[in-house]
């Protein structure tokens, strides 16, 4: 049964789902392995002249040293292995644009982009100097030991409000868009006390005053569940005489998009999953050949890669039996 499961799992194209062995990039001149295309690739209009990129760590035993930003063919940005995000700037207003993502590790090989996004800038605001209203105070919480959620009451503009950015300390580590209040921080660590803030940004690159501060300890050990798959369920079908699990769940709230995740047997990978095209955002659906025998029962969980490169904690455990009635 296992080499069956080994079997099946291994056909990642049919459902558009890679298995993590499909995910690397090719092998290079050396003999070694290229780092992988970034994954969870967004953009967003900051402003009318900027626009937001954001992408997933990219996890590789080498190690990354820098991520390329390409507007079209174009390299415009270059930050290290340790960021993921950044403002590309000095874009026209009203004006479509499209960004993949590199990442070169530390042996200086580069890999393959990321697949493309788009981002349009809104139309420039002439002789626009008044700035948004600072922000409600922002309220958060821990998650887990690793991430915090935030979320604050809307600025107003003479305008629109196009973006929000949020600081940690004195240094922007992200931006969402204007219609948006809440946001998921993810790559802390634990024990460690925070400081956030709040700046409300408009067409005109206006920024407003910073709010006050919420600060936020998070905790010295990580039980995963605020970063864990939710709504996890798991049951059984019987087709042309073998049985196959059915596994759903709700993506973890982060600060990005999940990718990548592990679905464990009986205490054992089964299968490793990355989307090769849009990572569902609401809720998820995966299925595997389980074997032929009826009666055989199986624990199962998931969970994911979050979009600073670790992994988040395990679902709930369910435990299924092959033939069954539901």
């Amino acid at each position: 049964m296992r080499r069956a499961l080994v079997l099946v799992s291994a056909r990642c194209a049919a459902l558009a789902l890679l298995l993590s062995s499909c995910a690397w990039g090719g092998a290079d001149e050396g003999g070694g392995r290229l780092p992988a295309a970034p994954t969870g690739v967004t953009a967003a209009a900051g402003s009318a002249t900027s626009v937001h990129v954001m992408w997933n760590a990219v996890a590789t035993d080498r190690g990354i040293r820098v991520y390329e930003v390409y507007r079209g063919p174009t390299k415009v940005k270059e930050v290290p292995g340790s960021a993921h995000m950044v403002d590309v700037a000095m874009l026209r207003p009203s004006t479509s644009y499209a960004f993949t993502v590199r990442a070169r590790d530390t042996d200086g090989r580069l890999g393959p982009p990321s697949r493309e996004v788009r981002a349009t800038t809104p139309a420039a605001v002439a002789a626009d100097h008044a700035a948004p209203t600072r922000p409600g105070k922002p309220h958060g919480r821990a998650v887990g030991s690793r991430a915090v959620q935030l979320s604050w009451s809307r600025a107003t503009d003479d305008r629109d409000v196009v973006s929000y950015d949020i600081l940690q300390g004195d240094t922007k580590i992200h931006s969402v868009g204007g219609n948006q209040t809440a946001t998921v921080v993810t790559g802390l660590r634990p024990g460690t006390r925070y400081s956030f803030t709040v700046r409300a940004r408009d067409a005109a690159d206006n920024l407003s005053p910073a709010t006050e501060a919420v600060r936020i300890t998070t905790p010295g050990t990580d039980d995963g569940r605020g970063t864990a798959p939710t709504g996890f369920r798991a049951s059984t079908h019987r087709e042309d005489g073998a049985h196959h699990l059915d596994l759903s769940w709700v993506p973890p709230r982060t600060d990005g998009v999940v990718t990548e995740y592990e679905v464990r047997l009986d205490g054992r990978t089964a299968t490793s999953l990355v989307y090769g095209g849009n990572a569902p955002r609401e809720r998820a659906t995966y299925s595997f050949y389980l074997g032929r025998e009826s009666g055989v029962s199986h624990r199962v969980r998931i969970r994911g890669r979050l979009p600073d490169g670790t992994w988040g904690g395990f679902s709930a455990e369910r435990t299924v039996t092959t033939g069954a009635r539901r």
